[in-house]
């Protein structure tokens, strides 16, 4: 079984870093350039960047601060937001993402899952869904719809998708620990990797989600003090879960 990753989530807004808690009250953190260093230095296994203002806004995707964080990072990094269509993906790839995610376009045309994993794979598509009372949001946790979030995972993995990013809006930047709950739901119903978003406050909020799923985003509790990442990969390690090394992540 694949080790456990640890994955920094940097949420931008405008070519910046922004955080906010469930999904609104956005403050800057930083650049995310300098941001994607500090962290793939800390240990990070993975980096997940999400353009929070693509789809609400109608912007295009961020290609040039994919560019960016191409040039300098050694490991795998996924990117959403604003990928509406095969060419949005392929301009993202073309610029260094290893993954893109969708989440609002992928609820509006399904099919979309299927024609990105037929063009680069299914290992390159992530449908990140994000969940309340049981029903999926679109448009950055905005707009709630009536399609039940476990049902929606099982096929958007059935499309193709290579892995779910399961975030509770709930949680989102609470700290109060994941929603355990849904994420073992969803990880119970699929047969691709599930990453957890949403609530990590300590190192024994991701141990928690770990133990049940094959990886978990951190986001407010890296941001204020990126050095602190390694650190938080050791209390990680000490509660007996195996964290996926960098070279192997490469």
């Amino acid at each position: 079984m694949p080790l456990a990753r640890l994955i920094p989530c940097l949420d931008v807004a405008r070519g910046r870093v922004v955080k906010g808690v469930s999904f609104v009250n956005l403050r800057d953190v930083g650049d995310p350039v300098e941001l994607a260093q500090h962290y793939s230095a800390g240990g990070a296994d993975e980096l997940v960047f999400l353009d929070i203002n693509a789809t609400p806004e109608g912007a295009d995707t961020m290609v040039h601060v994919v560019e960016r964080v191409a040039d300098v990072l050694e490991i795998p990094f996924t990117v959403g937001g604003g990928v509406r269509s095969v060419s949005d993906a392929s301009r993202l790839i073309e610029a260094g993402a290893d993954r893109v995610s969708l989440n609002s376009a992928a609820l509006a045309t399904p099919e979309l899952i299927t024609q990105i994993a037929a063009r680069f794979g299914s290992q390159a598509v992530v449908v990140a869904i994000d969940a309340g009372d049981g029903h999926v949001y679109t448009h950055g946790g905005r707009v709630a719809t009536e399609i039940a979030t476990v049902p929606w995972a099982v096929e958007a993995a059935a499309r193709g998708a290579g892995e779910i990013l399961l975030t509770s809006i709930e949680r989102d930047g609470r700290r109060t620990g994941f929603d355990l709950v849904l994420t073992r739901a969803v990880r119970d119903a699929v047969d691709v990797p599930v990453i957890a978003s949403g609530g990590a406050g300590c190192a024994a909020h991701v141990a928690d989600a770990l133990r049940i799923t094959d990886a978990a985003l951190v986001a407010s509790i890296v941001h204020e003090n990126p050095e602190g990442l390694s650190g938080l990969r050791r209390e990680i390690e000490a509660l007996g879960i195996e964290l996926r090394r960098v070279k192997e992540a490469v």
